[in-house]
């Protein structure tokens, strides 16, 4: 696997789910190839677009004002590969946002992050005949969320320097497994 090609999207895009999709990033930006992008938007995902069907049958709501987006794609990789770096990136964000506080406050819990009873992110992996997905968001606003959350403002944490933090953290540990892989002999 290559190491993702990072991207910080200055505009905000509304996230619908629909972004969760093959070749979104090629699409949208010209980022032909594995991609890690981020971005801010609101976030409100109709069934139409819900990839996980635990919140379909609960008629779960996705839903917040304002949260810090990272759609993530790998080609030629299958679903458990892909779960796997949903939880790298979410254990990178985890890390990330203890060693900002001062104090390991943050707990991950599967694909997602917690700071006591109250919940800072959505995440979700997927596959495609080509591809493997992830998107991840992080609250900004924990303001009119359908449950108990916690955002980045919370903290007085920097969106843009958070987003960039996260893209290269995620991308030096792709690095770092591909490098892994490639090292060693084979058993015998």
């Amino acid at each position: 696997m290559d190491k993702p090609i990072l991207r910080f999207i200055e505009n905000e895009i509304a996230y619908t789910g629909e972004q969760l999709r093959s070749h979104w990033a090629y699409e949208t930006f010209d980022i032909l190839g594995d991609s890690a992008v981020a971005f801010v938007g609101p976030c409100d995902v109709h069934p139409e677009h819900m990839k996980d069907i635990e919140d379909l049958k609960t008629s779960s709501a996705i839903r917040s004002e304002s949260m810090l987006h990272f759609i993530v794609e790998h080609f030629g990789t299958d679903i458990e590969h892909i779960v796997l770096k949903q939880h790298l990136l979410m254990a990178v964000m985890a890390e990330n946002l203890n060693r900002l506080l001062g104090k390991a406050a943050v707990r991950r819990e599967g694909s997602d992050l917690y700071d006591g009873d109250r919940k800072l992110t959505v995440s979700v992996a997927t596959v495609s005949p080509v591809s493997g997905m992830i998107h991840a968001g992080i609250n900004i606003s924990s303001r009119n969320t359908p449950v108990p959350t916690r955002g980045l403002e919370d903290y007085g944490i920097s969106v843009r320097r958070f987003a960039e933090d996260i893209l290269t953290a995620y991308a030096a540990e792709c690095d770092v497994m591909a490098r892994a892989g490639c090292k060693v002999k084979p058993c015998r």
